[in-house]
């Protein structure tokens, strides 16, 4: 059973058909690429699966379980509370300062996933590539089965993307099923077990990175876009 899926997914907005009849599965213990050129679909892919949108038809499933348009949590920075003592109304109103373990496993996220030495920074004040990072910590505090991630690296230098990406796998190897979605299909490349491509709202291919890349669809696709892929 995978451990995500989707079947016939779609979503019309007006006439025009953003995501079209597709067909999605995560194993666990998958990387999983979402990838296409700008226009593709993959945001309101994306917003289907994590409950923000409500398909026009089709399903959303987790664990076996079907959870199609249901409301995401609204802020991942309470994903501390589901694994706390303390409920989620003394997390919003108290005035209390976190029990130590709660303490603690905070800075186990962000030891993990290398903001340690900036944790007396206020968010906003970290660059780009910090606060990308310090979004998947936040995530990490709900010690996630899986993480959907939407383009991880936008408006980062090859440097910040490949330390991302490696944060990624590392995440995956300790116990987290990850879906991508990433314009991006270099940063990919190297990341994924398996990539799918959409394109006007389908699929337009699936399968290992390396047969992704040499696609002649794919290329095409991205090329017509005005996107340069090596």
């Amino acid at each position: 059973m995978p451990l995500l899926e989707a079947r016939n997914l779609s979503k019309h907005f007006g006439g025009l058909a953003a995501v079209n009849d597709l067909d999605l599965t995560v194993e666990t213990g998958e990387i999983v690429g979402l990838i296409g050129p700008n226009g593709a679909g993959k945001t309101t892919c994306f917003n289907l699966l994590s409950g923000f949108l409500r398909p026009t038809s089709g399903s959303v499933m987790f664990a076996g379980e079907d959870i199609t348009g249901r409301r995401p949590l609204q802020n991942v920075l309470l994903g501390l509370h589901l694994h706390s003592r303390m409920g989620l109304r003394q997390v919003l109103f108290s005035r209390r300062i976190f029990p130590s373990d709660e303490v603690a496993l905070s800075r186990q996220a962000l030891e993990f996933t290398g903001l340690a030495a900036h944790a007396d920074q206020l968010a906003r004040n970290l660059p780009h590539g910090y606060q990308r990072v310090l979004g998947i910590a936040m995530a990490l505090a709900a010690r996630p089965r899986l993480l959907l991630l939407d383009e991880p690296v936008t408006g980062m230098n090859l440097s910040e993307s490949a330390q991302v990406m490696s944060l990624i796998k590392k995440i995956r190897d300790g116990g987290t099923t990850i879906l991508l979605v990433e314009h991006n299909m270099k940063a990919v490349m190297g990341t994924c077990d398996r990539i799918v491509v959409l394109n006007f709202g389908r699929k337009l291919a699936e399968g290992t990175p390396a047969a992704v890349s040499t696609s002649a669809e794919v290329i095409e696709a991205y090329l017509g876009a005005g996107v340069h892929h090596a």
